[in-house]
C-alpha cells in the first residue's frame, strides 16, 4: 500500500492513497482524514484502506484521480518524534577519519542517534531555505521507517513488526553550524533544518523481496544539478538494520505510533582511489565526497550548494519503476528565490540528466556531522 498527503490548507493535510504505479490516487476521508489517525488504529483502518489500493489497482476506484506529486506535503506533515540514526558505519568512519578522529569502539554495537525536530517536515517538491550559503547546505539521502507503538526495552527482533511503512528522506544539514553546536556538547538544532521526505510512504510488503533483514536492499539515486552523483547500495553496507534502531530508541522508553526513525546517509564501503569521481556508487551527501577528497589530496574542494541548486533523490524497484516518487528541492535564500532560479523549473527532465560529478572549486572548510 502506498499513501500520501495532499495539501488542502491546513497544518496536517488530506490523506490519500496513491496506486502503486503513483499514477492515480483517492481520497481517504471516508476512513480516515490524516495518516496519523491511521497510525494509531492501523489494525482497524490499514485494511479498509487496503481494500482502496486494491481497487485502484485495477481501475475500479470510482472517484480516483490523477496523482500530482506536487501537490503534496510530507506523508506525515508533523510527527510525534523524528529520530535519526547512523547505520552506515563507513559514512561514519570517513567523515571522522578527515577531521583526524577515530572511531569509539562502541560504534560497533552502539548506534549513534539524534532526536531532530519533527514538528515542520518538509514536501518532496520544498524549497530548503537557508539564510545564507556560507551555512554549507548539504542533501543527505536516507531511507526511515514508521513505527506503530513500541514497549520500552523491545528485542531488536521484535521491533521490526512495528514497523509500519517506509520513507525516502533527505535530511539536509547546514554542514559549517555544526562544528560550533557540537562543540557545545548538546547536540544539533541549527545545523538541521526541516528533513522532507517523498511524495510516498508504503507498507514492507510493498517491497517484495528487497524488504529483508530489517533492510531496503534498493539503490538510493542522488542527481545534483541534473548530474547523477550516487546510485549506493541501501541494504548491503548497512551495519545496524532498522530493528536494531528501533531497540536502541525504545531502550529507556516506550515509543508511540508515529515514530519515525531514519537511518543515517546511505553510504557503501570501498577503496578510495585517486581519480576523485571512481569510489563505489558515489555519495549520498557532499560531507562525504569531501571527506574522501581531505583523505586523498589534504584538502575538500567541491562546494557545498549554492542558491539555485536542485538535488533529486529517488529509488527505483527492481523493475525500474519509482518506489516512493522523487524528493525533488531547490536551495533558495530567505528572502525569495534567486533571479535565475525563477526562470527556470526546479525539476531537472531525466533526458538531460548526466553522469558526471559536479564541478569543483576550492574550499577549506570540512564541516560535517555523522
Amino acid at each position: 500500500m502506498k499513501l500520501a498527503t495532499y495539501q488542502d490548507g491546513t497544518r496536517d493535510g488530506q490523506l490519500v492513497v496513491v496506486s502503486r504505479d503513483l499514477s492515480q490516487a483517492h481520497y481517504a476521508t471516508h476512513i480516515a482524514n490524516r495518516l496519523q489517525q491511521v497510525l494509531d488504529d492501523w489494525n482497524y483502518l490499514a485494511p479498509a484502506l487496503e481494500e482502496v489500493y486494491t481497487q485502484l489497482n485495477q481501475g475500479r476506484a470510482r472517484h480516483a484521480f490523477a496523482f500530482d506529486p506536487a501537490q503534496c506535503m510530507a506523508p506525515l506533515p508533523r510527527a510525534y518524534q523524528w529520530l535519526d540514526g547512523s547505520a552506515y558505519l563507513n559514512h561514519v568512519e570517513l567523515v571522522r577519519k578527515a577531521r583526524g578522529a577515530e572511531m569509539p569502539e562502541s560504534a560497533q554495537t552502539d548506534p549513534l542517534m539524534y532526536q531532530g525536530g519533527s514538528d515542520d517536515l518538509a514536501g518532496p517538491h520544498a524549497d530548503i531555505v537557508c539564510a545564507s550559503e556560507a551555512w554549507g547546505a548539504d542533501f543527505e539521502a536516507e531511507l526511515a521507517v514508521v513505527t506503530g507503538d513500541v514497549p520500552m526495552g523491545c528485542a531488536s527482533d521484535r521491533a521490526l513488526d512495528a514497523v509500519r511503512l517506509i520513507a525516502l528522506v533527505n535530511d539536509v544539514t547546514l554542514r559549517n553550524l555544526v562544528p560550533d553546536e557540537l562543540a557545545k556538547g548538546f547536540g544539533f538544532v541549527q545545523s538541521k533544518p526541516a528533513t522532507a521526505f517523498a511524495p510516498v510512504m508504503v507498507t514492507p510488503d510493498e517491497l517484495g523481496d528487497a524488504w529483508a533483514r530489517g533492510r531496503v536492499h534498493l539503490p538510493v539515486q542522488c542527481i545534483w544539478n541534473g548530474r547523477k552523483v550516487g546510485l549506493c547500495e541501501a541494504g548491503s553496507d548497512m551495519h545496524f538494520h532498522f530493528g536494531q534502531l528501533i531497540a536502541h530508541a525504545a531502550k529507556t522508553r516506550r515509543l508511540r505510533a508515529g515514530s519515525i526513525i531514519g537511518s543515517g546517509t546511505v553510504s557503501n564501503k570501498g577503496v578510495a582511489r585517486k581519480n576523485r569521481t571512481d569510489w563505489p556508487n558515489g555519495y549520498s551527501c557532499i560531507a562525504e565526497k569531501r571527506a574522501m577528497e581531505t583523505l586523498q589530496d589534504g584538502r575538500p574542494t567541491t562546494e557545498y550548494m549554492k542558491f539555485g541548486d536542485t538535488i533529486r533523490i529517488e529509488v527505483k524497484g527492481r523493475d525500474g519503476a519509482s518506489v516512493f516518487g522523487a524528493i525533488l528541492q531547490e536551495l533558495v535564500p530567505a528572502e525569495g528565490r534567486p533571479r535565475a532560479a525563477a526562470q527556470a523549473s526546479a525539476v531537472t527532465p531525466e533526458s538531460t540528466i548526466t553522469d558526471a560529478s559536479p564541478d569543483a572549486s576550492p574550499e577549506t572548510t570540512l564541516g560535517s556531522s555523522e
